[in-house]
């Protein structure tokens, strides 16, 4: 169960769920995804094996959940959203209830404890449910208003995963107990994400990047905990060490106005074209030499749990510039990837981007060591293989208090 599912062939939303709904059926179980409706998605199709159906919960006009369409920069619930939040809560419990009635499932597993967990935990069906944490459903979850269902829907879950033990242990501390929970990061498809020389031109000719620049590369929504405002406070040291640099922002999001503004003092050094479709992604990461994602927890604190982004980059072969917090650690190792520097140091940040501009060599090696990492530890198949240990976990369990029901 989930808000969010990729609606085309190149949306950026909810890939990571698509992923591995597709590598557990490579494996050999049989999934059927829930997502709300939205514009372009259908009420039902096979997506590699995967049974997808969408559930209508208002007019299309006041779909507002979902689809990074709810929060205003990841920071505060958008207002429309809101108002739209008890139609979602009744259209999904109804179709979940209608759902499990109709088709034999063994368990389910409710992405983003706020609002699915709380939404699943109210359907009676008696299987085990897991509960899956991305980073601002725990930001919700810990607000006083939601606290009191979030542990009521905790209390009658099984299991608990997370891509950050950051995002476990706070969830836990509102109730659950942290033997039952796993932290699991995200995979990565590494023949999609790839290193391609000859494609190295595509994204640079578009943006009238020369062909011998340097280029740091970053992807994510423009949104406060992504951490740019850390990144732009240090632009003027960084052109004026590294001349010949070019940075590219790529995505959409509620600051990406306010970025395109401040990047103004730096002419065509700056490159921010908005959102950038997810089968065009691989090229964007081919043209850069670095990635860099200077993620923060945001005055609210709300984090991510571990970038999708991130292990992209791992995979197309980019050493990775990043901050310590959350997840991201548990992919990039300090000095064996990239760099990791202290949460919001900006001199740290242009220090270690700087670095990696003045020793291409070193760059290229810590990107290959990325790139080998994502292939042999962060596959989407050995990603579900770990989720696919906490189901029959969630399975024991079920069945044990199956019994004592008895």
């Amino acid at each position: 169960m989930t808000q969010t599912y990729p609606r085309f062939a190149g949306d950026t939303a909810g890939p990571f769920i698509r992923d591995l709904a597709r590598a557990l059926v490579r494996g050999g179980d049989q999934v059927s995804v829930l997502t709300p409706h939205a514009r372009c998605v259908p009420a039902r199709w096979c997506d590699d094996g995967v049974l997808v159906r969408s559930f209508r919960y208002a007019p299309v006009t006041l779909e507002r959940v979902g689809y990074s369409r709810s929060l205003d920069a990841d920071e505060r619930i958008k207002g429309s959203a809101a108002l739209s939040a008890p139609l979602y809560a009744l259209g999904a419990r109804r179709a979940l209830r209608r759902w499990l009635r109709a088709e034999p499932h063994d368990l389910v597993h409710a992405h983003w404890v706020v609002p699915n967990a709380l939404i699943a935990a109210s359907v009676r069906s008696g299987l085990p449910l897991v509960v899956g944490l991305h980073g601002s459903d725990v930001f919700l979850a810990e607000k006083p208003p939601v606290r009191p269902l979030v542990r009521w829907a905790l209390a009658r879950a099984s299991r608990l995963t997370g891509c950050s033990p950051e995002l476990v242990e706070r969830v836990c501390a509102l109730g659950f107990d942290p033997q039952r929970a796993d932290v699991i990061p995200y995979g990565v498809d590494s023949a999609v994400f790839s290193p391609d020389r000859q494609r190295r031109g595509i994204w640079r000719q578009r943006l009238g990047i020369p062909e011998a620049a340097p280029v740091v590369v970053s992807v994510g929504r423009m949104a406060t905990k992504k951490g740019y405002q850390v990144l732009f406070a240090g632009l003027d040291s960084l052109f004026a060490r590294c001349p010949e640099l070019h940075l590219v922002l790529a995505g959409a999001g509620d600051r990406l106005e306010v970025f395109r503004a401040q990047s103004a003092p730096w002419g065509g050094r700056v490159h921010l074209p908005g959102a950038v479709l997810r089968d065009t992604l691989p090229d964007m990461y081919r043209a850069a030499d670095i990635f860099v994602l200077p993620a923060v927890h945001d005055p609210k604190g709300n984090v991510d749990g571990l970038p999708n982004v991130i292990l992209e980059a791992m995979a197309s072969g980019l050493p990775v510039v990043s901050t310590a917090i959350s997840g991201i650690p548990l992919a990039i190792t300090d000095a064996t990837h990239g760099r990791l520097v202290a949460e919001g140091d900006t001199d740290a940040l242009i220090e270690a981007l700087v670095a990696l501009v003045e020793a291409p060599e070193q760059a290229r090696l810590l990107g290959r060591a990325g790139r080998a990492k994502a292939r042999q530890a962060l596959s989407w198949d050995a990603v579900a293989s770990r989720y696919r240990q906490v189901y029959e976990r969630a399975l024991e369990i079920g069945v044990r208090r199956s019994s004592v029901g008895r």
